[in-house]
């Protein structure tokens, strides 16, 4: 099993690190709230602990359960902290309308992180095309990107402790593709689906 650290206490940390305690994964929180971090970890069960917010983490994979526009500063402000630890972008950058990304250039939040976090850390986008209700309640596939084979490896074995598949979309690059698609969900989700209980997977055809 994987030991994880989450840096954020809102709903999407609560979602997996549920998911992570149940998969018998060690979990440990991290808050700049420190009430609400204690609170979380307790919650969660399972041996759950807290960190001091800025501190090493525990985890040997660093979830950053955060809105997009906090992920690059906070991986900024632990810097060396975060060095040889497997980072996990889960954002995404929606516009102010929801029907497009925040950025204009061809990037993403993980490809930002990328540039900032300290030597030896791996970088790797996954949980971006999932609503929050689906990943608690379903069994979605987890779309993933990065450059380091060895820490998407390492996501991939957390993925799947999870009772969920992995499915490796190449390098870090098409984070910002993943990032479009969590894009395409809201538009689905507001239009021809018109509810929030799916996600986008893979079905394989064979014959």
């Amino acid at each position: 099993m994987s030991s994880i650290t989450l840096i954020g206490t809102g709903n999407m940390a609560r979602t997996i690190g549920t998911l992570a305690v149940a998969g018998g994964n060690t979990v440990e929180v991290m808050g700049r709230d420190q009430a609400k971090a204690d609170d979380l970890a307790q919650a969660l069960g399972g041996g759950a602990t807290t960190g001091k917010w800025g501190a090493v983490p525990a985890g040997d994979i660093v979830i950053t359960a955060l809105l997009h526009d906090g992920v690059v500063p906070v991986v900024v402000d632990y810097g060396d902290a975060l060095a040889g630890k497997v980072i996990v972008d889960i954002s995404n950058p929606f516009n102010a309308t929801f029907d497009g990304l925040a950025h204009s250039e061809e990037t993403s939040i993980a490809q930002e992180v990328a540039k900032v976090a300290p030597a030896g850390a791996g970088v790797v986008k996954a949980f971006n095309t999932i609503f929050r209700n689906v990943l608690a309640n379903g069994r979605p596939d987890v779309f993933i990107a990065g450059d380091d084979a060895q820490a998407k490896a390492d996501v991939a074995a957390f993925i799947q402790s999870l009772d969920l598949r992995p499915l490796d979309v190449g390098g870090l690059k098409m984070a910002h593709w993943l990032e479009g698609l969590g894009v395409v969900t809201v538009g689905l989700a507001g239009n021809g689906v018109g509810h929030w209980d799916f996600a986008l997977g893979v079905n394989d055809f064979t014959g």
